[in-house]
């Protein structure tokens, strides 16, 4: 085998986080649509049943996406999408895993809570995923919109009282994100960043092609629709740079990480650390009820801490600054040690714990 295998769905969220990446550094690829014995074998695998995985030419298998490109990187440091200035790295980690995460809410819910979402991907998950399955499609497409709008959308917390709330963050992103790219192509310069990708997760294969999300995104931010199709189509090219100093009209977002994602954190944390499989929790006046606690969430912030607490000397004071002004220092560091007990050292190549979604 000569050239790496990406297993995944063309309609799965972190797979097209993961081709987008892979294209932008120019890293030949087959892609192998993913089915129940494939899965089955990535679980075998790697420990745990996710999407997408990656089998290198050696045969080793990977899986989770901000690991494996963290592993790309290493090995194909040419065209970095890590910032080199210590303090835009950690803001642009921070931002990707904000991306990466609080965003999975309001992406599924547009995809399974609105009829016309959720016919059309029950359907294409149907003919993409079940392809070695017997059972008659029409059933098939049942089970799996029950499923989905079950698992993830009203166990995940989506109920009428905080409908509007989980709209909202896609909705104030998209309004966000407009300004953004009005005054540059990329979030953090002239060139994608780690934190593009993050956002790429769920802009690209859930937002920009799910009907009732996308149409929102047409007709309300042009042109963050424009910058998803752009980034499918970079190539690194070693001429652009990254700003060296946060851009003001990213504070908004750094606003909502402050306020809203790393409390968030924080209380998942929490319950993890009592043994709890659910928990409470409120933002932004909102109250989400029995939530499920996400060992892998807990390794995120336990993740962004050791980033910043890995920038020294007068950097470090510069972070601090520069997160405390967005109201993100505090927060990130309530807790001394969130303790996850996730065995960050053996991925991407062996998980110990399949995170309570197995999406990524």
């Amino acid at each position: 085998m000569n050239t790496i295998k990406l297993y995944g769905l063309r309609v799965s969220y972190y797979t097209g986080k993961m081709e987008g990446y892979l294209r932008y550094k120019g890293i030949d690829y087959d892609f192998v649509p993913m089915n129940y014995g494939i899965f089955d074998l990535i679980e075998e695998k790697t420990g745990a049943a996710q999407m997408p995985a990656i089998e290198l030419t050696d045969g080793r298998f990977m899986a989770d996406t901000t690991p494996m490109i963290a592993w790309f990187e290493e090995h194909h440091p040419e065209q970095s999408v890590y910032p080199k200035d210590p303090v835009m790295n950690v803001i642009a980690h921070l931002l990707e895993d904000y991306f990466d995460e609080w965003l999975w809410r309001p992406a599924m819910h547009y995809r399974w809570s609105y009829p016309q979402s959720r016919m059309h991907l029950s359907r294409r998950i149907v003919d993409e995923f079940m392809t070695d399955v017997k059972t008659p499609k029409f059933i098939m497409r049942a089970v799996i919109r029950r499923r989905q709008r079950g698992r993830f959308v009203k166990d995940d917390g989506v109920r009428p009282e905080t409908w509007d709330h989980v709209e909202s963050i896609y909705l104030n992103t998209l309004e966000r994100l407009q300004r953004v790219f009005a005054n540059r192509p990329y979030l953090l310069g002239d060139k994608p960043s780690i934190a593009d990708f993050g956002l790429f997760a769920s802009m690209f294969r859930h937002f920009a092609q799910d009907p009732t999300a996308s149409d929102l995104m047409r007709l309300h931010a042009s042109g963050v629709f424009e910058w998803q199709a752009r980034l499918w189509n970079e190539c690194a090219d070693g001429e652009a740079d990254w700003v060296n100093e946060i851009p003001d009209d990213l504070s908004p977002i750094l606003t909502d990480i402050g306020e809203a994602y790393l409390p968030y954190l924080n209380d998942n944390a929490r319950a993890w650390q009592q043994g709890l499989e659910h928990f409470d929790h409120q933002t932004q006046g909102v109250q989400y009820r029995h939530v499920p606690v996400s060992q892998y969430r807990v390794w995120c912030l336990e993740e962004l801490q050791r980033k910043a607490r890995a920038v020294s000397g007068p950097e470090q004071a510069r972070l601090q600054q520069v997160l405390s002004a967005q109201g993100c220092w505090e927060p990130l560091f309530e807790l001394d040690d969130p303790g996850s007990r996730y065995d960050g050292a053996s991925v991407p190549f062996k998980a110990t714990k399949v995170h309570y979604d197995n999406r990524r």
